[in-house]
Protein backbone atom coordinates (compact mmCIF):
# COMPACT_ATOMS: atom_id res chain seq x y z
CA UNK A 1 0.00 0.00 0.00
CA UNK A 2 1.25 3.19 -0.56
CA UNK A 3 0.65 6.83 0.54
CA UNK A 4 -1.33 9.11 -1.67
CA UNK A 5 -2.21 6.88 -4.26
CA UNK A 6 -5.24 5.73 -5.39
CA UNK A 7 -5.23 1.69 -4.09
CA UNK A 8 -6.99 1.28 -8.38
CA UNK A 9 -3.67 2.19 -9.77
CA UNK A 10 -1.82 -1.44 -9.70
CA UNK A 11 2.35 -1.40 -10.22
CA UNK A 12 1.46 -1.70 -14.05
CA UNK A 13 -0.25 1.03 -14.19
CA UNK A 14 1.11 3.02 -12.49
CA UNK A 15 4.53 2.10 -14.37
CA UNK A 16 3.16 2.88 -17.84
CA UNK A 17 1.71 6.33 -16.45
CA UNK A 18 5.24 6.87 -15.35
CA UNK A 19 7.18 5.55 -18.68
CA UNK A 20 4.60 7.90 -20.77
CA UNK A 21 6.09 11.14 -21.91
CA UNK A 22 4.54 14.25 -23.25
CA UNK A 23 1.64 13.73 -25.59
CA UNK A 24 1.31 9.76 -25.29
CA UNK A 25 -1.47 8.79 -25.34
CA UNK A 26 -3.58 6.15 -22.99
CA UNK A 27 -6.93 4.21 -23.56
CA UNK A 28 -9.32 3.52 -20.82
CA UNK A 29 -12.10 0.97 -22.42
CA UNK A 30 -15.56 -0.60 -20.96
CA UNK A 31 -15.24 -4.67 -21.03
CA UNK A 32 -17.11 -4.58 -24.68
CA UNK A 33 -13.72 -2.82 -26.45
CA UNK A 34 -11.27 -5.46 -28.19
CA UNK A 35 -8.65 -4.52 -25.35
CA UNK A 36 -6.23 -7.50 -25.74
CA UNK A 37 -5.61 -7.48 -29.42
CA UNK A 38 -5.64 -3.39 -29.87
CA UNK A 39 -3.45 -3.09 -26.63
CA UNK A 40 -1.03 -5.94 -28.63
CA UNK A 41 -0.53 -3.32 -31.38
CA UNK A 42 0.32 -0.48 -28.62
CA UNK A 43 4.01 0.96 -27.10
CA UNK A 44 3.58 -0.99 -24.48
CA UNK A 45 1.99 -3.98 -26.00
CA UNK A 46 0.22 -5.67 -23.56
CA UNK A 47 -3.01 -5.34 -21.96
CA UNK A 48 -3.21 -3.31 -18.55
CA UNK A 49 -6.47 -3.94 -16.17
CA UNK A 50 -8.44 -1.66 -13.55
CA UNK A 51 -10.91 -4.49 -12.82
CA UNK A 52 -13.98 -4.17 -10.28
CA UNK A 53 -14.05 -0.31 -11.14
CA UNK A 54 -16.40 1.12 -13.61
CA UNK A 55 -14.60 3.78 -16.40
CA UNK A 56 -15.29 6.75 -14.43
CA UNK A 57 -13.89 5.38 -11.39
CA UNK A 58 -10.59 3.97 -13.02
CA UNK A 59 -10.60 7.64 -14.96
CA UNK A 60 -10.34 9.42 -11.39
CA UNK A 61 -8.15 7.06 -10.15
CA UNK A 62 -5.28 7.49 -13.51
CA UNK A 63 -6.34 11.24 -13.49
CA UNK A 64 -5.03 11.95 -9.85
CA UNK A 65 -1.65 10.98 -10.88
CA UNK A 66 -1.25 11.94 -14.50
CA UNK A 67 -1.70 15.48 -15.75
CA UNK A 68 -3.53 16.31 -19.09
CA UNK A 69 -1.75 17.86 -22.01
CA UNK A 70 -2.11 21.87 -22.11
CA UNK A 71 -0.65 22.40 -25.12
CA UNK A 72 -3.66 20.49 -27.12
CA UNK A 73 -7.04 21.57 -27.91
CA UNK A 74 -8.35 18.25 -27.40
CA UNK A 75 -6.11 15.79 -24.66
CA UNK A 76 -9.68 13.93 -23.88
CA UNK A 77 -11.43 12.03 -26.56
CA UNK A 78 -14.51 9.58 -26.22
CA UNK A 79 -16.10 7.22 -28.32
CA UNK A 80 -18.75 8.54 -30.47
CA UNK A 81 -22.12 6.18 -29.98
CA UNK A 82 -22.47 4.68 -33.75
CA UNK A 83 -25.39 6.15 -35.92
CA UNK A 84 -26.10 9.17 -33.07
CA UNK A 85 -22.84 11.30 -32.99
CA UNK A 86 -24.67 13.86 -30.37
CA UNK A 87 -25.56 11.34 -28.12
CA UNK A 88 -23.91 11.26 -24.97
CA UNK A 89 -24.26 8.44 -22.94
CA UNK A 90 -24.37 8.19 -19.05
CA UNK A 91 -20.87 6.64 -18.28
CA UNK A 92 -19.86 9.23 -20.51
CA UNK A 93 -21.72 12.23 -18.44
CA UNK A 94 -19.84 10.24 -15.64
CA UNK A 95 -16.51 10.63 -16.92
CA UNK A 96 -17.14 14.16 -18.04
CA UNK A 97 -17.38 15.40 -14.11
CA UNK A 98 -14.20 13.16 -13.06
CA UNK A 99 -12.65 14.74 -15.92
CA UNK A 100 -13.81 18.60 -14.90
CA UNK A 101 -12.75 17.64 -11.45
CA UNK A 102 -9.59 16.39 -11.61
CA UNK A 103 -8.34 19.55 -13.85
CA UNK A 104 -10.32 22.28 -12.01
CA UNK A 105 -12.06 23.26 -15.04
CA UNK A 106 -14.59 21.88 -17.74
CA UNK A 107 -12.62 20.01 -20.28
CA UNK A 108 -15.45 19.06 -23.07
CA UNK A 109 -14.71 15.34 -24.42
CA UNK A 110 -14.23 15.56 -27.96
CA UNK A 111 -16.37 12.65 -29.63
CA UNK A 112 -14.14 10.57 -32.18
CA UNK A 113 -16.13 7.83 -34.52
CA UNK A 114 -16.07 4.51 -33.59
CA UNK A 115 -13.56 3.13 -36.22
CA UNK A 116 -10.91 6.06 -35.98
CA UNK A 117 -11.02 5.10 -32.14
CA UNK A 118 -9.92 1.71 -32.45
CA UNK A 119 -7.12 3.08 -35.31
CA UNK A 120 -5.92 5.62 -32.97
CA UNK A 121 -6.32 3.39 -29.51
CA UNK A 122 -3.98 0.94 -31.77
CA UNK A 123 -1.16 3.52 -31.90
CA UNK A 124 -1.41 4.67 -27.64
CA UNK A 125 1.11 3.88 -25.46
CA UNK A 126 -1.06 1.97 -23.47
CA UNK A 127 -4.74 0.55 -23.01
CA UNK A 128 -6.32 0.33 -19.55
CA UNK A 129 -9.67 -2.35 -19.57
CA UNK A 130 -11.49 -1.71 -16.56
CA UNK A 131 -14.73 -3.50 -15.48
CA UNK A 132 -17.31 -1.34 -17.30
CA UNK A 133 -19.78 -2.98 -18.45
CA UNK A 134 -21.86 -0.17 -20.29
CA UNK A 135 -21.27 0.56 -23.59
CA UNK A 136 -19.33 3.53 -25.01
CA UNK A 137 -17.22 3.83 -21.97
CA UNK A 138 -14.37 4.35 -23.94
CA UNK A 139 -11.77 7.12 -23.78
CA UNK A 140 -8.08 8.25 -25.02
CA UNK A 141 -6.01 11.22 -22.73
CA UNK A 142 -3.30 12.67 -24.26
CA UNK A 143 -0.31 13.48 -21.16
CA UNK A 144 0.76 16.88 -20.05
CA UNK A 145 3.67 17.82 -18.78
CA UNK A 146 4.33 18.02 -14.63
CA UNK A 147 6.65 21.27 -14.61
CA UNK A 148 9.01 21.78 -11.20
CA UNK A 149 9.63 25.02 -10.16
CA UNK A 150 12.69 26.78 -11.89
CA UNK A 151 15.91 26.35 -9.51
CA UNK A 152 17.64 29.51 -9.36
CA UNK A 153 20.28 29.94 -11.47
CA UNK A 154 23.55 29.83 -10.12
CA UNK A 155 25.42 33.36 -9.76
CA UNK A 156 28.81 33.17 -11.92
CA UNK A 157 31.61 32.53 -9.62
CA UNK A 158 34.38 34.53 -11.41
CA UNK A 159 37.75 33.35 -12.79
CA UNK A 160 37.38 29.25 -12.11
CA UNK A 161 40.61 28.80 -13.77
CA UNK A 162 42.75 28.84 -10.79
CA UNK A 163 40.54 26.34 -8.92
CA UNK A 164 41.27 24.03 -11.56
CA UNK A 165 43.93 20.79 -10.81
CA UNK A 166 42.74 21.27 -6.78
Amino acid sequence: MLKNVDPLLNADVLYALRAMGHGDELVICDANFPADSVARATVLGKLLRIDGADAPRAIRAVLSVLPLDTFVDDPALRMEVVGEPNTIPAVQREAQAEVNAAEGRDLAFRPIERFAFYERARSAYCVIATGEQRGYGCFVFKKGVQLAPDVAKQAPSGDQSKDQGK
